[in-house]
């Protein structure tokens, strides 16, 4: 199993650590000095380091005493990708080819909960839907990166539940911004897994089941904005720096493509899986 790194908190404290079939091991107390968070070790190359660290401990903590975390505190960049998937752009049914280039737009840390925390449908609208995404998180930073390189900017991956408000990337003629961040509306991780090799990438199976319903099914090898093309494209606007977080795209299968419409509603359960991630699992409950 690859290594799998968190970041948690417990008894008022945020940690990082190893997540092991009994438990989480505390890497924070052993390696705060040299890395604060996992984003400074990201940038110090040093997942390995802690993944090795990890192995044949005894955990410190049992999974139900932590609250899970999004596992990068603090990134510099949350850039998401739009319409990524063939069956998704046919489901615009507005009789157009695949883009030339990728849509994208930027999310908040704030609008994102951790593993296993409740997305938080708002007041201002009922209209709350899923969508699961692979994300790549940056390791090495850069500008102009060639798509041969690409992928050696990958540090880790990790999976998102990119919550939108539907009737709110509607509010204006040219954006999404509005409706794709609310407070606590998405969620990242529940881990993040470091990055080996292309294999790795190349064909992962991405599903989302609401309430155990699979709703969305599809593979990485179809995205049409494949994973070393967008951090070139990226990287001509914008420079990568550790920590970054791209979110690649959702398959079709949201819930505002069914008729009628199908949103989140407290009380829903929502699981993003990815082969060779984990599973991504959160629940649904009314903004108070």
């Amino acid at each position: 199993m690859a290594p799998r790194l968190a970041t948690f908190a417990v008894n008022g404290a945020t940690k990082y650590g190893a997540v092991t079939d009994s438990g989480i091991v505390d890497l924070s107390t052993r390696y705060a000095q040299d890395y604060p968070t996992l984003r400074e070790a990201i940038e110090h190359g040093a997942l390995q380091r802690l993944a090795d660290a990890a192995e044949n401990q005894p955990a410190d903590f049992a999974l139900d005493d932590v609250t899970f975390r999004p596992p990068i505190p603090r990134p510099e960049k949350i850039i998401c990708v739009g319409v990524n998937y063939p069956d998704r752009n046919a489901e615009y049914k507005d009789g157009q080819d695949a883009p030339k280039y990728p849509s994208l737009f930027l999310r908040t840390a704030r609008s994102f909960v951790g593993h296993r925390q409740n997305l938080v449908r708002p007041r201002a609208s009922p209209q709350l839907d899923y969508e699961g995404e692979v994300v790549l998180v940056i390791g090495k930073p850069g500008r102009h990166i060639a798509e041969r390189d690409a992928l050696d900017h990958i540090a880790a991956l990790t999976l998102c539940n990119e919550g939108t408000i539907r009737d709110w990337v509607r509010h204006a003629k040219f954006n999404v911004t509005q409706g794709k961040n609310f407070d606590s509306t998405g969620s990242l991780g529940p881990w993040i897994v470091p990055y080996t090799n292309e294999a790795q990438l190349a064909d992962i199976r991405l599903t989302t089941h609401v309430n155990g319903e699979l709703r969305q099914d599809d593979r990485t090898s179809r995205l049409m904005f494949d994973f070393r093309y967008l951090l070139h494209y990226i990287s001509t606007f914008t420079t990568l720096v550790p920590g970054d977080v791209i979110v690649t795209g959702t398959p079709t299968g949201a819930g505002a493509r069914f008729d009628p419409p199908r949103y989140l509603v407290p009380g829903d359960v929502i699981e993003v899986a990815a082969d060779g991630i984990g599973t991504l699992t959160n629940g649904v409950v009314d903004e108070t």
